[in-house]
């Protein structure tokens, strides 16, 4: 079951298709990569699904239903732009949005102190956000946009600004509220955050889909057929009829099999050159490489 479904989302300003005929699913419990270069279109595809803009043509879709503004309170969004009042103090600011997402005051305060307790940010409640680091701001908006418990998050570069201990606090409570059914959208062009945090992905370029797939299985499509190994015995190791060298240096290769070939046949013939295999295994894409071939436009 999907949690959101785009069907087939056009935006144009003037001249320009922001999202040209985008359609792609998000779903249900999974952490999902928006990504794509900037300019892509995925701030204007996000300003869609959140209702901020509409679509020129096409739907979308939350849990099979047209989203509509009763249904808007179950998605939470964190924009790359921080939306917070600069002036105001942070205690004032959260329990404001708080009641604009419909929890009451009490509930609001509840749920706001225990956020700056997990986070043990507790003195912060009479600081002004202006007096606030980057990072400390970008704690203050993760709370602004989860606090309400929506079904749906949409991250937008949540890790900008924040040191590496704050960004695996905020990354411990993303799978964590992933793991209790919430389901995440993170937009990024961090292909190695990417990896780490998400199941599923849809890469946009220039307002169209170019890739949609769970992670495992895009990196699988577009392997190459190569296999790193280690090994001892031999100073080098020699390209032969099954494969190619593709680097070798201090007892470490990259080889590449031919198309008639296995990986029995590599195995053999290394053996056969008088290496000893301490580790093979085969060497699959990172996203970063997938992404810049497909919006390079060259052959993977």
């Amino acid at each position: 079951m999907n949690v959101l479904s785009i069907e087939h989302v056009t935006k144009q300003y003037g001249d320009y298709k922001a999202v040209n005929d985008v359609s792609f699913n998000v779903p249900k419990g999974s952490i999902f990569g928006l990504l794509g270069p900037n300019g892509a279109g995925k701030t204007s595809l996000i300003r869609i699904i959140t209702r901020i803009t509409g679509a020129d043509s096409g739907q979308i879709l939350l849990d099979g239903v047209p989203l509509g503004d009763t249904r808007i309170r179950d998605v939470g969004y964190m924009p790359e732009e921080r939306g917070l009042y600069k002036k105001m103090k942070v205690g004032e600011q959260l329990m404001y949005l708080a009641q604009l997402r419909e929890l009451d005051k009490r509930e609001a305060r509840k749920v706001i102190d225990h956020w700056l307790e997990k986070f043990e940010i507790g003195s912060w409640w009479g600081k002004k956000i202006e007096e606030l680091s980057k990072g400390m701001q970008q704690k203050i908006q993760f709370i602004a946009t989860v606090m309400h418990k929506p079904s749906l998050i949409i991250l937008d570069e949540p890790f900008t600004g924040l040191d590496p201990l704050n960004t695996n606090l905020i990354k411990d409570e993303i799978f964590k509220m992933n793991d209790e059914g919430t389901s995440i959208i993170f937009s990024t062009h961090r292909m190695e955050q990417v990896e780490e945090i998400c199941k599923d992905i849809v890469l946009i370029n220039a307002g169209q889909k170019m890739l949609e797939g769970k992670v495992n299985e895009v990196k699988d499509q577009f392997k190459k057929n190569q296999f790193y190994i280690e090994y001892s015995g031999l100073t080098s190791i020699q390209s032969s009829p099954i494969f190619d060298v593709v680097s070798d240096d201090n007892n470490k290769a990259l080889i590449k099999l031919k198309s008639s070939a296995n990986t029995n046949d590599a195995l053999a013939n290394l053996i056969q050159q008088g290496s000893q295999i301490l580790k093979f295994e085969e060497r699959l894409p990172k996203l970063n490489e997938i992404f810049i071939s497909l919006i390079e436009n060259k052959p993977s």
